[in-house]
């Protein structure tokens, strides 16, 4: 067979691209082994890869001259995707075997013995196959379980580039792997270690978090240190209600792109928490890179992105998050092409109002110089803050809360106020889904301007209290519409059908104060 073709995938950013490997093994010239097509320095070296892996199986490698194509050959391809497809393509072109089943989608990185090593991307690459119509998809062992969570197409986990080899015999019959989504999807271990019940006083935070939860709306806490920012952070997690069947899917797709799921249970069931230091880069924070990856914000999609010490961060890294705050994706731009990574997060963000933190502290004098808090609290723009929904104020612990008694010594009981407050979010949450069945959004936090005038209709007292507040505050645009959000959310948890009075005045207590 002189030239010998084998389909097989990359990722570029989110997506999934085939790639044909063609490899043509000539009968004259000198000896040599190249690959063309924009490979990166990884898919150069599956050369030496390839060779051993074939010569440890047993086979003959071809001393000719040896061509591989990757095609289509304008896109860079990256990553050690095409290490099987190119032995399997060799073999068909040097006559070594001469069969190989036909739509088939093969990937995996080889060692040199010939083991099969996982990839990241399959999941991706799976959905992409089944679009298009492909039979088989050939996939490192390791990966075979995250793969046949797609259904409607044959996946076949490989050990070994010898295990490969069986298929191309058509007399071998296989039985695909096959795994129970809905069964996996149905029964979710929700185990907490920090939860609402672990937190003593704070009840307005609390309630912060509980209409956050509910709505998806962003907070911002400040406070002195110690006075419990980080803990509350952490607890929303236990309020959040269950990832659907389609945002499992999309979750999941993003940690496989970025190598983060487990072999053994790839899917990711738990909203994500994502707690980035302060010394993270802006592409870290927001993806890129020479071949585009998904960065923080992306991470933490239909989960939670937690920013402590705010004020820590470079001011550019926090500007860059403005324009995902509001549209809930970044397009990420680069030489080789662009992506669109998903950003829809809860930001909880937390900071101190001075650099020793007991500025309005009334226990603990503040040892800041009037430059020194100046210069920290400038470091938040307005326009970013202006993009935070609610604004909470974490004060000191009381002594009589610190103290008290926990509600119960079992750990069931007290992780009752966690599943309470989910309980509420979650019926909250159905009420925004029945409300906007027919768009695209899930969630108050996402209404635009059309839908709120829609959906938050105001009698002529809510108005008024509206009116007042525009005029003594100075709102934007942008907070009175963030305001509107926030009571229909509090409506939806009191399952109001109108938004009232009481709403409003409630969600006015979550604007920032002034102190100067």
């Amino acid at each position: 067979m002189p030239i010998a073709k084998i389909q097989s995938a990359a990722v570029f950013g989110l997506d999934c691209q085939i790639v044909t490997v063609e490899v043509d093994v000539a009968s004259r010239g000198l000896s040599a082994f190249q690959i063309v097509g924009l490979p990166d320095t990884a898919v150069n070296e599956s050369r030496e890869r390839v060779r051993t892996a074939i010569i440890n199986t047993g086979f003959d490698f071809p001393h000719r001259r040896i061509i591989v194509n990757l095609a289509p050959a304008d896109s860079p391809k990256t990553g050690p995707f095409f290490d099987l497809p190119i032995a399997i393509s060799l073999l068909l072109a040097s006559d070594q075997i001469d069969y190989f089943p036909e739509k088939s989608l093969v990937v995996g990185e080889m060692s040199l013995d010939g083991d099969v090593r996982p990839v990241d991307g399959i999941l991706p690459m799976a959905i992409q196959a089944k679009k298009l119509g492909f039979k088989n998809f050939f996939v490192p062992d390791e990966n075979k379980i995250e793969a046949s969570f797609i259904e409607g197409i044959n996946v076949f986990g490989i050990k070994k580039l010898s295990d490969m080899i069986k298929f191309t015999s058509p007399d071998y019959k296989a039985e695909p792997h096959k795994s129970d989504f809905d069964q996996i999807l149905n029964n979710p271990n929700r185990i907490f270690q920090i939860n609402f019940s672990m937190i003593r006083g704070q009840a307005l935070a609390k309630r912060a978090l509980e209409i956050a939860a509910a709505g998806s709306h962003n907070v911002l806490l400040h406070g002195p240190p110690g006075s419990g920012k980080t803990l509350l952070a952490k607890s929303l997690a236990s309020i959040l209600p269950n990832l659907t069947k389609d945002e499992v899917m999309e979750v999941t797709k993003i940690y496989s792109v970025s190598g983060l799921t487990n072999n053994d249970q790839p899917l990711i069931l738990e909203r994500p928490f994502r707690s980035p230091h302060h010394t993270s880069s802006a592409i870290s924070i927001i993806g890129g890179g020479t071949h585009p990856k998904p960065g923080e914000i992306t991470l933490a999609h239909h989960g939670v992105l937690f920013l402590d010490e705010l004020p820590e961060f470079p001011r550019f890294v926090l500007e860059s998050l403005r324009q995902p705050l509001e549209d809930r994706n970044v397009t990420v731009s680069r030489v080789a092409g662009s992506c669109q990574f998903p950003a829809h997060f809860i930001l909880i963000a937390a900071y101190n109002p001075c650099p020793c933190g007991n500025l309005y502290d009334p226990k603990t004098v503040c040892k800041c110089t009037q430059s020194q808090i100046l210069r920290y609290q400038k470091k938040l723009s307005g326009p970013l803050l202006d993009r935070i929904d609610l604004h909470v104020e974490v004060p000191r612990v009381k002594t009589e809360d610190l103290m008290m008694e926990p509600p119960g010594r079992d750990t069931l009981q007290r992780v009752s106020t966690s599943d309470q407050i989910r309980q509420n979010v979650e019926s909250a949450r159905n009420i925004q889904r029945l409300r906007f069945n027919k768009s695209l959004i899930r969630t108050n936090a996402e209404m635009q301007p059309d839908q709120i005038e829609r959906f938050c209709v105001l009698d002529e007292s809510g108005k008024n209290l509206i009116k007042m507040a525009i005029d003594r505050l100075n709102l934007s645009a942008r907070a009175y519409h963030r305001i509107l959000k926030i009571s229909r959310t509090i409506a939806d948890l009191d399952k109001s059908e109108n938004v009232e009075e009481r709403h409003i005045t409630e969600a006015l207590q979550y604007r920032p104060k002034d102190k100067s």
